[in-house]
């Protein structure tokens, strides 16, 4: 995993970098993640204070439960970040990481609230909450 990278939105309203590890990826397959992304929701996590927000002026935050909200551009409607309200932690959306990621999807989480028009994948491990 890389000590530092730097991720953006689509239009580059919204540019950061991660001064810390990041975790393996996480694809979420919860009704709201499939939403918010079109599809299911793939995310690494670091410490929020490692999150660097060099250009800001297209974030949005939106709360999406009493536990969390999604930070996402206004400007392109890219989604980037999951935050849970009471943590020290911020996940943020694989895609937008800088390649080489030097990451690995290690885990899906709520896979029993899969959609009906996809598979999901075995040899990845699962988690059902």
């Amino acid at each position: 995993m890389k000590w530092h990278i730097s991720g953006s939105c689509l239009c580059g309203a919204v540019l950061f970098e991660v001064s810390a590890p990041l975790r393996d990826v996480v694809l979420c397959h919860c009704a709201m993640c499939r939403k918010t992304h079109g599809h299911i929701g793939a995310y690494t996590n670091a410490p929020k204070a490692s999150l660097h927000l060099s250009e800001t002026r297209g974030l949005k935050w939106y709360s999406s439960s009493p536990l969390a909200r999604r930070g996402f551009c206004g400007e392109c409607g890219a989604s980037l970040f999951w935050e849970r309200s009471a943590g020290e932690s911020i996940s943020i959306a694989a895609g937008a990481l800088e390649p080489p990621t030097g990451l690995a999807t290690t885990l899906q989480i709520f896979v029993d609230s899969a959609g009906d028009y996809y598979s999901v994948d075995p040899r990845i491990p699962q988690r059902k909450d």
